[in-house]
């Protein structure tokens, strides 16, 4: 898998370390949660993904995640506290209830018309095969 995502990316320009560990996301989403609700969600979330994805960084670390937040203007002392009070628990736990729904398989999911699904980093060509779909139906 991850020789899979050094070669695709490497035609972006992102570079793969050697994960070896896969992290528990769940704080980190939380701590993209409190990002959203500070202005900070796209800086907070392309860091966390270098820490982890380049610099193999495990985002499941509270620490960890407070550096980050220092790294993009954000508070950490206020995004441990959010942490710590599980202000976005509720949040996540609905969003995962409304992934269900849908059967969310994996990620990244793009939903079109709420109707078609794409799963998963798929090439261009699938995406415009479904959208020429759709384009013909409609006709």
């Amino acid at each position: 898998m991850f020789d899979n995502l050094r070669r695709h990316g490497k035609e972006f320009g992102i570079v793969f370390g050697d994960l070896s560990v896969l992290s528990n996301s769940r704080l980190s989403l939380e701590a993209s949660e409190y990002a959203r609700e500070m202005g900070k969600y796209e800086q907070f979330h392309e860091r966390m993904f270098h820490a982890y994805f380049t610099e193999v960084m495990d985002i499941g670390n509270a620490e960890i995640l407070c550096n980050i937040a220092s790294g993009c203007g954000l508070d950490p002392v206020n995004m441990m506290l959010a942490l710590k009070d599980g202000c976005y628990k509720l949040r996540l736990d609905e969003a995962r209830k409304e992934g269900l729904k849908i059967q969310l398989t994996g990620v990244p999911t793009f939903m079109i018309n709420n109707k078609h699904k794409i799963v998963g980093a798929q090439p261009i060509k699938a995406f415009t095969d479904i959208l020429d779909k759709i384009a013909k139906a409609n006709i």
